[in-house]
C-alpha cells in the first residue's frame, strides 16, 4: 500500500523527523490561503501515487498567494501517468545547501533489509546508480538488530553523508519498524543553509498484511480512484505501475519479476508490474491487457506465460478476446510455453492479428518488445 507525499510527511513528523510546514487542499481558493500563510512563496505538489510529477508540471515553486492559486488550479485535474490529481499539498520553501538520497528497502533475496543511500539527491537514484555506481551505498540490515546509532553512522560514512543525518536514519529506521513498512524513501534529504536535516519529499509503502494495525494510514481516499492501479485491483488483478515504456503480463511473481529484469537487461524500461496469477482465466487475461494497453506510457507490451494450472490456450483465448474489447494500438510480443502451449499459439496464429508477434523464448520476447518500444518513442 503506497502512500501519498502529504501521508508519508505527516508520519515522518510523528517520529520527529524535520519536515516542512504544509497544507493539502483539492480548492485552488483554498491554496490561495495556505500560501498566505505559509508567507507567501510555496511549493505547490501534485498528490499522486507515481513519479515523474516535477517532468510531468505537477511541482511548482510560486512567489505568492495568487501564483499559488493559479498553479493548484493548473495541476489539479491533471493526468500524470494514469493518475488523476485530485489534491495538491503546499509546503514551505527551504533554502536548500545540499541533497541526499536515503531508503529502507525489503530485501527479499536475503530476508533482511537493504540501506540504500547517496550524497547526490534529488534525482531519479536509478539514474544516479547507472551512471555512477560507486556513489550509491547498499548496506544490509539484519531486522533483529535495526539501526541503532552505530549501524546509522557507518551507512553515513559508506554513501557521503554528513554526521548531521545520522539521527534521522535512526528515526527513518524506527518508522519503517514502527508503521509495518516495506519501503521508507525520502528523495532529497537536504541540509538547509542554516545546517538543518529536513525531508523534503517522501515515499512510503506499507505491507497489505499489516492493514487490520495501519486503517487510519491505509483509508484509500477518492483522490485515486480512477488511478490504473485502482481499475486493476477492482479487477482482483496484482498490480504496480513502474516508469517504463514496455508492458508486462506475466503469470507468477516470480516470473513476471524476472521477466522485468531480462527487459531491463535489453535495454527498456518495464512499464508495470502485472501477474495474473497461477489460476488465471481468459476474463483475468482480457482485464489485464485492457489495464496495460490505457497506460499512455505503454509503448509495447510483453504477456510471457508458462503454462502450469493456467493453460496457455486460456491466456491465448483472453488475448484474442481483449483484442475485440480494446481495439489496441501498440504492439503485443507474446511468448506461451507449458501446458498447452502448441494450442495457445496456434491460437494466436489463427487470429493473426497485425500487432501481435509471438516468440519462442523469454530472451527474445523481451528483446522484440524493448526494440519496439523504443522505435514508437523515437517516432513520437
Amino acid at each position: 500500500m503506497d502512500l501519498y507525499e502529504h501521508q508519508a510527511r505527516e508520519l515522518f513528523e510523528e517520529h520527529g523527523i524535520v519536515v516542512p510546514r504544509a497544507e493539502v487542499t483539492d480548492s485552488p481558493e483554498r491554496a490561495r490561503g495556505i500560501a498566505r500563510a505559509l508567507g507567501g512563496r510555496a511549493v505547490v505538489k501534485a498528490q499522486v501515487k507515481t513519479g515523474g510529477r516535477g517532468k510531468a508540471g505537477g511541482v511548482r515553486l510560486v512567489a505568492d498567494p495568487a501564483e499559488a492559486e493559479e498553479a493548484a488550479r493548473h495541476i489539479l485535474g491533471m493526468d500524470i501517468k494514469g493518475h488523476r490529481v485530485r489534491s495538491v499539498m503546499l509546503a514551505e520553501p527551504c533554502e536548500i545547501e545540499r541533497e541526499f538520497y536515503v531508503s529502507y528497502v525489503l530485501d527479499r533475496a536475503s530476508g533482511g533489509f537493504l540501506a540504500i543511500a547517496s550524497a547526490d539527491g534529488g534525482m531519479e537514484i536509478e539514474e544516479v546508480a547507472a551512471r555512477r555506481p560507486e556513489a550509491v551505498a547498499r548496506i544490509p540490515v539484519d531486522p533483529a538488530v535495526g539501526v541503532p546509532t552505530a549501524t546509522a553512522v557507518r551507512i553515513a560514512d559508506a554513501a557521503g553523508l554528513p554526521p548531521q543525518t545520522v539521527d534521522t536514519l535512526v528515526r527513518l529506521w524506527d518508522v519503517l519498524v514502527r508503521e509495518d513498512a516495506l519501503l521508507v524513501e525520502v528523495n532529497p534529504l537536504v541540509m538547509t543553509a542554516d545546517g538543518r536535516i529536513v525531508a523534503l519529499d517522501g515515499k512510503v509503502t506499507l505491507d497489505d498484511n499489516a492493514r487490520f494495525r495501519q486503517s487510519r494510514r491505509c483509508d484509500e481516499p477518492p483522490a485515486s480512484a480512477d488511478s490504473l492501479e485502482s481499475r486493476a485491483a477492482a479487477r482482483g488483478l496484482n498490480y504496480v505501475k513502474l516508469d517504463g515504456e514496455v508492458g508486462v503480463i506475466g503469470n507468477g511473481a516470480g516470473l513476471v519479476m524476472s521477466t522485468l529484469d531480462v527487459v531491463a537487461g535489453c535495454g527498456a524500461r518495464p512499464a508495470n508490474f502485472l501477474d495474473i496469477g497461477g489460476g488465471a482465466s481468459a476474463r483475468v487475461m482480457a482485464d489485464g491487457l485492457s489495464v496495460v494497453l490505457s497506460d499512455p506510457d505503454v509503448k509495447s507490451v510483453l504477456v510471457n506465460v508458462f503454462g502450469g494450472i493456467t493453460a496457455c490456450d486460456a491466456v491465448a483465448d483472453g488475448i484474442v478476446r481483449a483484442l475485440e474489447e480494446v481495439r489496441p494500438t501498440k504492439p503485443l510480443v507474446v511468448r506461451l510455453d507449458g501446458n498447452n502451449a502448441a494450442r495457445g499459439r496456434a491460437l494466436l496464429a489463427a487470429r493473426a492479428h497485425p500487432l501481435v508477434e509471438q516468440a519462442a523464448t523469454m530472451d527474445g520476447a523481451a528483446r522484440r518488445a524493448a526494440r519496439l518500444a523504443t522505435a514508437a518513442s523515437a517516432a513520437v
